[in-house]
């Protein structure tokens, strides 16, 4: 194993925790902290013409202000659908039909949601984490076999510090990414 092929591990150490960090981000913003925001609807899927689609590509989503989301279906056939899809996602938001529109009021946030809401934050950034040293394992796995197939332990141990830096700069973002989710949740 040549010291290029230790590169080629650690890009994809970087490249595959960088997605680990993606997928948190991704999940952070479907949690909602008390503020409306067309986000929170990602992963809802509506039956439109028997096809499951997104609602943000079946209705146009908009927040009126800092506790309303309105949701404007571009056929008024599928307001019961997007309704009814929003009900089964279970967020905790009850919507408003009057027949043209769908409205999400945001009742606002008790202690308890709060902290309930807070754990669920902590869980996905734990599998990040989970993730983050899996992938730190399986580079260190693959530096030890090219040990074993003739890599120098100078090397070796050099791609090893090199992989736990990089694993210490994730696991230290995904920790920022919570702090900044508590803030934003305790604020409201």
């Amino acid at each position: 194993m040549l010291t290029e092929e230790v590169e080629l591990i650690i890009d994809d150490v970087k490249t595959s925790m960088q997605k680990a960090i993606n997928h948190l981000e991704q999940e952070l913003t479907k949690i909602r902290a008390g503020k409306a925001s067309p986000t929170m609807l990602d992963g809802i899927v509506v039956d439109y013409y028997g096809n499951p689609t997104p609602i943000n590509q079946a209705a146009n989503i908009t927040v009126l202000d800092a506790k309303t989301i309105s949701i404007q279906p571009w056929e008024k056939s599928i307001l019961a659908a997007i309704e009814r899809a929003i009900m089964q996602a279970n967020i905790g938001i009850t919507p408003q039909s009057d027949g043209n529109q769908i409205r999400l009021f945001l009742p606002p946030l008790t202690e308890e949601r709060r902290k309930e809401l807070f754990k669920k934050a902590s869980a996905e950034g734990e599998n990040s984490k989970v993730a983050i040293r899996n992938i730190r394992r399986d580079a260190i796995e693959q530096i030890k076999k090219g040990q074993k197939d003739g890599l120098s332990e100078d090397i070796a141990k050099d791609a090893e510090a090199n992989i736990q830096t990089v694993t210490d700069k994730h696991i230290a973002l995904v920790d920022k990414h919570l702090q900044a989710k508590e803030k934003e949740m305790m604020s409201v």
